[in-house]
C-alpha cells in the first residue's frame, strides 16, 4: 500500500481527446480445449492520447493477460480468441489493428509506437549482459545500420532522463538496486519515444519512498514527452494521484469506468467501494477498513449471472442469473462519461433506488478526498 495521502486529479474529459489505443472485445482463453480458461470476456477499453488510464484489480483479474494480449506478448499457452487493438497515432494519424498486423509490421511498431515496462525488472533484464549492451542493442535493432555511436549516445541520454548516472552503463543488472532497474526498464520503452507506455505494476516490491520516486518520475517524463500510459496495478490509492482515469477489472471484465474523482467520490460498483475500504485516510474523518469477504472467483468455474455477486453486498436474485453489461449508471445525465457493470445500475431489474454507498450525487461534497490545489 502506498502510504501517501491521495490528491485527487482532476476530471478529464475523455470526448475532448482523440483515441490513440482501442481495445475492442478482447477475448483471451489460457488452454486449447473445452477445458481453457477463459480470461478475458469481450474486454473493451479506451485510451486517449495524453491520458493515463490506470487498471485496478486483485491479483487473478486479467489486468496483465490484458496488457499481454494487447501488445502481443502473451506467451503460451495463452491464445487470443477474438477482438480488436487499434492504434492510432496522434502525430501523424498512421497505425492500425496490432493483433493483425504481420511480425515484420510488428517489430517496426514496437517500441515507436507502443512499448511496455514489464513486471519485475530483474526477470525482465538478461543478468549476463551490461544495461548498456541492452539498451544500446535495442536501440541499434530499430535504427539504420552503422548507428552504433548514435545509439550509444542515445542510451546515456536515456540514464540521464531516468536519474541514473551514467558510468552505470556499464553495470550488470544485479550491481543495481531495484529502483534503479526498474528506471532502466522505463528507459527502455522510453528509447524511441512511443506514444502509448503500458506499465505492468513497475513499483511493485519497492519500498513506498521509491514508488514515490518512480512515479513522479513517470509523471513528468510524460508531461515533458507526452506519452500516453495505462497504469496497472493492485493498488488503488495510487492510481487515484496519478491517474486521469481509473478502470476496475474483476473475472476478467471490467466492472467500472471512470475518472480518478469519480471513483473515489463516488464508486458506482460494489467492487470498487470494497477497493476503496482496504486502505485508510490520511486526511479528514477516520472511515471503517474491511477488506471484500471470500475470494477472487476461480475462472474455470465462474458463477452465473454476476461474477461478483457471491461477494457482493448488495447482491438480490436477479445477480444470480443475469449477467451484467458495462453500461451507463443511474445518474448518466450527470455523469455521461463513466460506466458500470453492475444491475443496480438497471432500473428495469434493480429492486429499488441505488444503495446509498453507490449513489452519492456528484453534486454533493465529499470529505474523504484532499482537494487538489489544481481542482
Amino acid at each position: 500500500m502506498t502510504l501517501v495521502s491521495p490528491t485527487v486529479r482532476p476530471v478529464a474529459i475523455a470526448s475532448d481527446r482523440k483515441p490513440v489505443l482501442e481495445i475492442r472485445n478482447l477475448s483471451v482463453d489460457y488452454g486449447y480445449d473445452d477445458n481453457a480458461v477463459h480470461a478475458l470476456q469481450d474486454v473493451s477499453l479506451t485510451l486517449h492520447a495524453g491520458e493515463v488510464l490506470g487498471l485496478a484489480g486483485e491479483s487473478g483479474s486479467g489486468k496483465s493477460t490484458l496488457a499481454y494480449a494487447a501488445t502481443r506478448l502473451l506467451p503460451p499457452p495463452g491464445v487470443i480468441t477474438g477482438g480488436e487493438v487499434v492504434f492510432t497515432s496522434s502525430r501523424d494519424g498512421h497505425g492500425g489493428d496490432l493483433l493483425r498486423m504481420s511480425d515484420a509490421e510488428l517489430r517496426a511498431q514496437r517500441w515507436r509506437d507502443t512499448a511496455i515496462v514489464f513486471q519485475g525488472a530483474m526477470n525482465s533484464l538478461n543478468p549476463v549482459y551490461t544495461i548498456g549492451k541492452q539498451l544500446i542493442d535495442g536501440i541499434a535493432a530499430h535504427s539504420p545500420r552503422g548507428q552504433k555511436e548514435a545509439a550509444k549516445r542515445r542510451a546515456l541520454e536515456l540514464l540521464d532522463m531516468v536519474g541514473i548516472p551514467k558510468d552505470r552503463l556499464s553495470s550488470y543488472p544485479h550491481q543495481l538496486s531495484g529502483g534503479m532497474r526498474q528506471r532502466v526498464m522505463i528507459a527502455m520503452a522510453l528509447a524511441l519515444e512511443p506514444e502509448v507506455v503500458i506499465m505492468d505494476e513497475p513499483t511493485t516490491a519497492l519500498d513506498v519512498v521509491m514508488q514515490r520516486q518512480i512515479v513522479e518520475q513517470v509523471m513528468s517524463l510524460k508531461n515533458d514527452l507526452g506519452f500516453s500510459v495505462i497504469f496497472i496495478t493492485h493498488d488503488v490509492s495510487l492510481l487515484l494521484e496519478l491517474a486521469d482515469r481509473i478502470a476496475i477489472m474483476y473475472g476478467g471484465n471490467i466492472v467500472e469506468d471512470a475518472s480518478a474523482r469519480e471513483v473515489y467520490r463516488e464508486p458506482r460498483h460494489p467492487y470498487t467501494a470494497g477497493l476503496l475500504h482496504s486502505f485508510p485516510p490520511l486526511h479528514g474523518p477516520r472511515r471503517e477498513l474491511r477488506g471484500i469477504p471470500g475470494s477472487p472467483p476461480d475462472l474455470m468455474h465462474l458463477p452465473t449471472g454476476c461474477n461478483f455477486h457471491p461477494r457482493c453486498p448488495f447482491a438480490f436474485d436477479a445477480c444470480k442469473t443475469i449477467e451484467p453489461a458495462l453500461g451507463p449508471t443511474r445518474f448518466e445525465a450527470e455523469e455521461p462519461h463513466r460506466s458500470v457493470a453492475c444491475l443496480l445500475h438497471d432500473p428495469a431489474v434493480a429492486p429499488g433506488p441505488v444503495p446509498v454507498e453507490l449513489g452519492v450525487r456528484p453534486t454533493e461534497t465529499s470529505p474523504l478526498i484532499k482537494e487538489s490545489s489544481t481542482s
